[in-house]
């Protein structure tokens, strides 16, 4: 916590007042908006993913940079298909091939607004893809793990598609996509698949691990499956579970709305949370993931959204029960940063 607070989070806010500017000047006004709204409303998202650089403070002018350009570009794009005046399948794919593009550093830059009406930004997206393609590059192990964090940025890139659709066809899109992947998963009931695929932390933490210098492929396909689907399908689910009734307010989809009822809710988050226990104790430095996973847990059911909806907070209690230490000081953290920001 000295580190993420002495270096990560002044990292992150610097990197953000930065594209603050640059997004501030977007010709277009409902880019415009969307832009400075998702920095807004999800500056966490990049704190969060921030953290990753605290583990190897050595590259964080590398890692801080990267992470908070590609989060921002995912928060980005989730504000313009949320809020979208489309609901072209076409449309939510092309300006997600930016995400793609931002990984791949020898991917050219492509007019990713060419099947939407609002269309001058002022080159803000191209310029976070091209931030991101320029520190990956600088990752010295970037190669053996490019494969996976592309392959998890097309899942995520495929989710963004099928849950922004027109709504009568989102479930049966998505289960058709499940059923494409389902043999890998067995465990995983479609829902949770699906918002496992929605977490940017596999690519978070497959940038970290690029940042040693003898990082074998065949360590970076470990890490790939030790950190998907349990440890991003916890993060997910739970940002899931605080959003309910925004989610019902808007009409968006929910993937907490599911399950059957509310224990066995409470029961198949609890089995995501153990299994992603269970997965990072084989990775090195085992103990950061374990805060990882608790400083998850702390963030998310600190929300003040949970306070106030019953459900959730009973649910909440539930998921806190037998809280450890860790835990308890990371929900107290995340309490005292909110407030700061208020």
């Amino acid at each position: 916590m000295h580190r993420v607070y002495k270096y990560v989070l002044p990292g992150v806010g610097a990197e953000l007042d930065k594209l603050k500017a640059l997004a501030e000047a977007i010709p277009n006004e409902e880019l415009r908006t969307q832009a400075l709204s998702s920095m807004h409303d999800k500056k966490f998202h990049c704190q969060g993913g921030g953290v990753y650089a605290a583990a190897n403070l050595e590259y964080r002018d590398v890692l801080i940079p990267l992470i908070v350009a590609l989060q921002t570009i995912s928060d980005y794009l989730d504000n313009l298909c949320d809020r979208s005046t489309s609901l072209d399948a076409d449309d939510f794919r092309l300006l997600h091939q930016s995400m793609l593009d931002a990984v791949n550093p020898d991917a050219e830059l492509k007019d990713y607004y060419a099947l939407r009406d609002e269309r001058d930004d002022g080159g803000y997206l191209h310029h976070l893809v091209r931030t991101c393609q320029h520190n990956v590059a600088l990752l010295p192990s970037y190669e053996n793990v490019r494969i996976h964090v592309s392959e998890l940025v097309g899942l995520y890139g495929d989710l963004q598609v099928y849950k922004h659709i027109r709504k009568d066809l989102r479930e049966p899109q998505l289960l058709a996509w499940w059923e494409l992947h389902q043999h890998k998963y067995p465990h995983l009931r479609w829902n949770e698949f699906a918002a496992a695929t929605g977490s940017t932390l596999g690519m978070f933490m497959l940038f970290l691990a690029a940042s040693e210098e003898r990082l074998s492929a065949k360590d970076a396909e470990t890490i790939r499956h030790i950190y998907f689907p349990h440890v991003c399908g916890l993060h997910i689910m739970l940002d899931y579970l605080i959003d309910q009734e925004e989610d019902h307010i808007g009409g968006d989809l929910n993937f907490c709305n599911y399950y059957e009822d509310k224990s066995l809710m409470v029961e198949r988050i609890g089995l995501i949370v153990g299994r992603a226990r269970e997965d990072v104790k084989s990775l090195p430095a085992s103990r950061f993931h374990q805060l990882i996973i608790e400083g998850l847990l702390a963030l998310y059911l600190s929300d003040p959204k949970v306070r106030d909806q019953a459900e959730v907070k009973d649910v909440s209690k539930q998921l806190m029960k037998n809280s450890p230490l860790t835990r308890l000081f990371f929900l107290i953290n995340s309490i005292w940063i909110r407030k700061q920001e208020a």
